[in-house]
């Protein structure tokens, strides 16, 4: 197993979330596109945390979690998700499509649809301030919906990745829209290969 603390110096995992931070502000310009309306980006923090440990940052295993899962290809190749509760979620729903909060109780094709096309903007926003800044081609594949178990999500990022207890950047955004705020979490994990890459220079 390889860890991106015993690969990357503090110097590299510094730039590394300087990058990411900045690439969630350069999103939030997509998410106010979206919405058509004056967004800002109220807080953003960034650290590495055990893959494993995440379920209990949500609230615990077994608690229902959305996750909008994109696939990055390219020089930087890897795995992003934006991560929230069920009732966030349907918060942002209410927010996207200009309702009020509470409005939305349920995610049906409509609501995941809405969150598929935000999950498509702030993506190729995110992983585009990422190529301008690392002189590196990455794209996003078209996003994915998840609804279960924040345990279950899991399995599929470390089936999909390949990994067991690595550690993964987390980001931690609020977005403000007026009186409205919602607060989504980033994973970017990137692919081991990407990682041995980079740890070799």
């Amino acid at each position: 197993m390889t860890e991106l603390r015993s690969i990357f110096t503090d110097e590299f995992v510094n730039l590394l979330t300087k990058i990411s931070k900045e690439g969630i502000e350069n999103a939030s310009k997509g998410f106010a596109g979206m919405l058509g309306k004056e967004l800002t980006v109220k807080s953003s923090t960034a650290k590495l945390v055990k893959l494993l440990d995440i379920p209990k940052m949500l609230g615990g295993p077994e608690d229902e979690t959305v996750a909008i899962y994109l696939k990055t290809e390219g020089g930087i190749a890897g795995q992003m998700m934006l991560v929230m509760p069920c009732e966030k979620a349907f918060g942002l729903v209410d927010m996207i499509m200009g309702e009020p909060i509470g409005t939305t109780t349920v995610l049906g094709k409509m609501e995941k649809s809405a969150l598929q096309e935000l999950g498509n903007i702030t993506g190729t926003y995110f992983l585009n301030y990422v190529s301008d800044n690392t002189g590196r081609s990455v794209r996003p594949t078209p996003p994915a919906v998840m609804v279960d178990m924040c345990a279950a999500i899991l399995d599929i990022v470390i089936a999909t990745a390949g990994i067991e207890n690595e550690e993964v950047l987390m980001l931690d955004a609020e977005f403000v829209q007026g009186d409205l705020c919602t607060e989504i979490q980033f994973w970017v994990i990137p692919d081991p290969q990407t990682i041995l890459a980079y740890g070799a220079k």
